[in-house]
């Protein structure tokens, strides 16, 4: 503090705290600059040595620039003193400091507003630009939401080595209460198509940081195609089981019935081409990270498919996923499809009982529960799980679904969950 000499006589008594109360001010101190070890230090050794109490304290760091605000109540009598000292410790800090008065009512009015609703709101994309940015954010200003804080999630981009930035993510912590909420989301979709970015808006309360469940569709989603069409390839009806396929993924007929026209068209297939087509799966961009973090982090993982069990059991074995609920082919003596099935069909209503009685099984409440899928029988289980992701949807399950990932790889759900890449030794591998 320079030649300045410290004035601090510390209040040590009750007695002497008691008589000070009714003459105590809030004062706000900002502080920026450059970050260093030992500055929040600093400044809270003057403070402690006035018994200033905190009542709030926050702290940004933006490539090595400080931006620290601290909220205190102390006795008027010290007041002045303390933000002198202050300005001295400052100067000898190089950094910059601000003082504002609050009052008792301005500071009740904070008090009572931190009751209210707090959201998330995470934008991703393969690159974020201050066009989308700006877009997102007059969307959640025009429903009244106040932002608190914004992290980067992903790890910061390369300029040397643009190959590398395969993904951006930054979250937003909200406060307030959305004015009409399906409006919002509507804007937010409609966004997402628009600029080619991806949206997630959830509350933030316990369940969204205590996920335990997330159930996978398997075709189009873990991997990219639909196993039936393969197989249907290899039969020589392919153009007619693809044709059957489209339509019920957009919900244009019952998928029982079209599962059952498409099953009745392998008839004859030999077995062995189901071998062929699990040995060459085309797994999903950004599928072996999203596991790999999910298995580390003790999440329970089960793929509930209107497709097949031998492939599900394929994804298993690599995977060392816990559930799998398919369809089971049927398969006569001589190796061959008989074009019928065993067992009931997992349709749409099936996909969401499973993943309640999953969850009941696990002990694990519903809203930690995530559901992924791309087609029209994915919606029951997308809408009864606590987060349910449309992935490269269809066009109704995207007007439907609340969050989507269209624009990045499947490990996009991981910053829907929170994660950050530095949480995984990522930061700055893009």
């Amino acid at each position: 503090m320079g030649q300045e000499k410290s004035l601090c006589k510390p209040v040590n008594t009750f007695h002497e705290m008691d008589k000070l109360k009714s003459n105590e001010e809030q004062i706000l101190i900002r502080i920026t600059g450059q970050d260093r070890p030992g500055l929040t230090a600093a400044a809270m050794e003057i403070l402690a040595c006035y018994n200033a109490r905190i009542l709030d304290i926050g702290q940004a760091d933006i490539h090595s620039t400080l931006s620290l605000g601290i909220l205190i109540r102390i006795d008027e009598l010290h007041s002045g003193q303390v933000m002198k000292e202050l300005l001295f410790k400052a100067e000898e800090l190089n950094v910059n400091i601000g003082f504002s008065p609050i009052s008792d009512d301005e500071y009740e009015s904070w008090v009572d507003h931190q009751g209210k609703n707090r959201y998330i709101l995470t934008v991703i994309g393969r690159t974020l630009s201050a066009k989308q940015i700006a877009a997102a954010t007059k969307i959640i200003a025009d429903q009244g939401l106040n932002i608190d804080f914004i992290r980067r999630m992903t790890g910061r981009i390369s300029i040397k080595h643009p190959e590398k930035n395969v993904r951006s993510c930054i979250e937003f912590s909200l406060r307030g209460n959305p004015k009409n909420r399906s409006l919002m989301q509507s804007k937010l979709m409609h966004l997402a198509s628009e600029q080619e970015i991806d949206f997630s808006f959830q509350r933030d309360d316990m369940y969204r940081r205590m996920r335990r469940l997330i159930c996978f569709d398997m075709d189009s989603t873990l991997i990219q195609t639909e196993c039936i069409d393969e197989l249907a390839m290899r039969a020589g009806v392919g153009d007619k089981v693809k044709a059957i396929t489209e339509r019920a993924m957009r919900g244009e007929i019952d998928f029982k019935e079209s599962f059952t026209q498409r099953v009745s068209l392998l008839k004859g297939l030999d077995v062995s081409v189901m071998k062929d087509i699990a040995d060459h799966l085309p797994i999903t961009e950004g599928a072996d990270r999203l596991m790999s973090v999910l298995k580390r982090c003790g999440y329970k993982i089960a793929i509930l498919s209107g497709g097949f069990t031998y492939f599900g059991e394929q994804l298993r074995r690599r995977y060392g996923i816990d559930y799998v609920y398919a369809n089971e082919l049927e398969i006569d003596e001589n190796g061959k499809l008989t074009g019928r099935y065993i067992g009931d069909i997992v349709d749409g209503k099936r996909k969401a009982e499973l993943l309640k009685l999953i969850a009941q099984v696990e002990q694990v409440n519903l809203a930690q529960t995530i559901a992924v899928g791309d087609g029209a029988n994915d919606l029951p289980m997308i809408s009864e799980a606590g987060l349910g992701i449309a992935f490269h949807a269809k066009p109704r399950v995207k007007a439907t679904a609340q969050q989507s990932i269209n624009n990045i790889g499947l490990d996009g759900v991981l910053y829907f969950l929170g994660f950050k890449d530095s949480y995984l030794g990522e930061q700055g591998k893009l």
